[in-house]
């Protein structure tokens, strides 16, 4: 299907995980992809694999915790494919560490990646796509936006600000921007197994975390970007300022 045709997408955070997948699903889909991201090496190998299939996609080299960054990426999709019609901000950090046991910068990296990055990317590509008529935003949240996460106290507070400015976001944009927030669970990601690895049993946990949830597997970067693909397609056009929750039942006993 060609949900997405003619449509231009900038995604960030998009060289691997769940980034990585929403780039190549929307380029499926008939996107013309900006894959947003640090790393040039693994921005490459998403481009070569979105060309491939015979997607249309061009990397952008950007830090998204400045304003600067989102503003180069802006330009970027206008001077690529002459417009933009969809942004997902998906770049994202963990930040670990106790209230009392965070470094300071990791506090702060961790909110400005998390929730500033969102921010500096709604207000450099809004004005862009009210030239085009519309657009429609995907925030990537998480469940511990809404719940705690033990040693996670930066990761929690940077995705529980991120539902209340998407509220505030469709406001005062709507109707022609449409904006809502996803909400996943624990997602099988390499960031995802590294955050395991640090403890003294990887594999056994990381069964345990998909054996407590109802549907008894983690969810994978394809079942996010499909959400994502509904969330910033047209099948969606009457959803605004919400969030979807997408967890595998993981909030059930919240």
């Amino acid at each position: 299907m060609d949900r997405l045709k003619g449509k231009v997408a900038i995604v960030t955070g998009a060289t691997s995980g769940i980034g990585r997948g929403i780039a190549e699903t929307f380029a499926g889909e008939g996107a013309a992809v900006i894959v947003g991201g640090r790393d040039r090496v693994r921005g490459r190998v998403v481009v070569d694999s979105i060309r491939a299939k015979g997607g249309t996609a061009e990397f952008v080299a950007v830090d998204v915790t400045t304003f600067a960054g989102n503003q180069t990426l802006v330009a970027a999709a206008i001077d690529c494919y002459g417009a933009i019609d969809i942004a997902i901000p998906n770049a994202g950090i963990l930040g670990t560490g106790s209230v009392t046991t965070v470094p300071l910068e990791t506090w702060r990296q961790t909110l400005a990646t998390n929730l500033d990055a969102v921010f500096f990317l709604a207000r450099a590509v809004i004005p862009e796509m009210q030239k085009r008529g519309g657009g429609t935003f995907v925030v990537m949240g998480s469940i511990f936006g809404c719940k705690g996460d033990p040693k996670h106290p930066a990761y929690c507070a940077s995705k529980g600000a991120l539902l209340p400015l998407v509220k505030e976001i469709a406001m005062d944009y709507g109707p022609d921007i449409r904006i809502n927030l996803l909400a996943s669970g624990p997602v099988d990601t390499h960031r995802f197994r590294k955050t395991l690895a640090s403890g003294p049993d990887p594999e056994g946990v990381r069964v345990a975390v998909a054996e407590g949830m109802p549907m008894k597997r983690l969810g994978t970067p394809e079942d996010i970007a499909k959400a994502a693909l509904f969330l910033a397609s047209e099948e969606s056009s009457w959803m605004t300022g919400t969030a979807l929750t997408v967890d595998g039942g993981s909030l059930c006993g919240a």
